[in-house]
């Protein structure tokens, strides 16, 4: 199927192919909002691969890629949407992003899918996402929160931490992530003592954080956003000796939150997706003007490099059209495609023949548009997020 594809589209042309072209991309991060300090190393990782690609010259008859960013503010779906409206109306080919799940669901519902508009999601982890009607416009390189829970619970006990208090962010995000977690968790044996939904943006946690210290528990797991909410609780317990220790999972990781807290959360653990494959080094390499390393970075990149070596496997930039060949250029077989390759990449389709992104993450797609995925375990030591392990 994947050769047939690829031949049919070098041997025609469909709707939407360009000429040296300016194809235009949307970029939807939450650069206000919860996660601010997270977006800007998403953003830059994303537009790196369109720079590639751009550079490279060998994009649809030397088409030249512009990327055209809106503030999702992570939380305010209303506003995202209209973000997403403005996108449209810009005429973009496709829509990078967007972050947090619920504004990410909100613009595939209300945008992405009535105009049908390819969107590939480097962060949003719902696992409601899943099973959302998209008409296979939607994709992402991040690994559902189902997986999510279950590696958290794993680390957990393998610590022989057998009783945790949670916290999670009220949003679709963080009560999926929540409800993975116990049931995973439980499963293997813990107690999760209570299970406590918190919002972003307040300016005093002390009711939320007296609830988790009476119930109490070996850890403290923060389910929320590092910029807000989810930091300020984290302050808040620390400031009330309610808890020591902690465990973060991804929205939580960023260098905000050792530079916030230091030496105050040492010992506690996290972790977000992320791959030690050779693709990964390659790319921490080539982010030379950005933090390669940054929670989600390397997923960004990924996410855009699929939306353009789709493009050019369909020699369209219809998004009816090469949304069929993102998962054909994610997955095997074919010629092995890391970051940086993006133009041999280009050469390789547009001759008919086949590429595997593999990418800074290892990409591979499953079940219709979703990343298999792996995560880096973190640990905080002497003040800093070192890498642990990863699985």
């Amino acid at each position: 199927m994947k050769k047939l594809m690829l031949a049919t589209a070098a041997a025609a042309l469909f709707a939407g192919a360009a000429s040296a072209d300016d194809i235009k991309m949307g970029v939807i991060l939450g650069f206000t909002g919860p996660i601010e300090s997270l977006t800007p190393d998403m953003a830059a990782g994303a537009e790196l691969a369109m720079k590639e690609v751009s550079d490279s010259g060998k994009l649809l008859g030397g088409s030249t890629v512009t990327p055209i960013r809106k503030d999702s503010t992570c939380i305010d779906s209303s506003a995202a949407v209209t973000a997403a409206e403005e996108l449209i109306a810009e005429g973009v080919s496709g829509i990078f992003g967007a972050d947090c799940s619920g504004v990410t669901g909100a613009i595939l519902t209300n945008v992405a899918v009535p105009n049908g508009m390819v969107m590939v999601s480097p962060s949003a982890t719902s696992p409601g996402l899943s099973t959302a009607e998209d008409n296979g416009l939607f994709f992402r390189t991040a690994p559902s929160d189902a997986r999510q829970g279950v590696v958290m619970a794993e680390l957990l006990m393998e610590q022989g931490v057998e009783s945790v208090a949670l916290t999670y962010i009220n949003s679709d995000y963080g009560k999926g992530l929540a409800d993975s977690f116990q049931e995973s968790y439980e499963e293997l044996g813990g107690t999760v003592t209570i299970s406590a939904a918190h919002d972003a943006g307040k300016g005093d946690y002390s009711a939320e954080v007296a609830a988790l210290a009476a119930a109490g528990g070996d850890r403290l797991v923060v389910a929320g956003y590092v910029d807000q909410g989810g930091g300020d609780i984290v302050r808040a317990s620390l400031d009330a000796g309610a808890f020591d220790m902690f465990h973060f999972p991804d929205g939580m990781i960023g260098d905000a939150l050792p530079a916030a807290f230091g030496t105050e959360i040492e010992g506690s653990y996290g972790q977000a997706p992320g791959s030690d494959n050779p693709g990964y080094q390659a790319f921490v390499q080539l982010a030379t003007d950005f933090n390669g390393e940054g929670t989600y970075a390397s997923e960004s990149y990924d996410a855009a490099a699929l939306m353009l070596l789709a493009m050019q496997a369909a020699n369209s930039t219809d998004p009816s059209v090469y949304k069929d060949y993102i998962e054909t250029v994610a997955n095997a077989p074919g010629e092995p495609i890391m970051p940086g390759d993006l133009g041999r990449a280009l050469d390789i389709l547009a001759s008919g023949g086949d590429v595997d992104l593999i990418g800074a993450t290892g990409v591979e797609l499953v079940n219709g548009g979703e990343a298999a995925g792996s995560y880096r375990v973190v640990t905080f030591t002497d003040g800093e997020m070192v890498t642990d392990s990863y699985r």
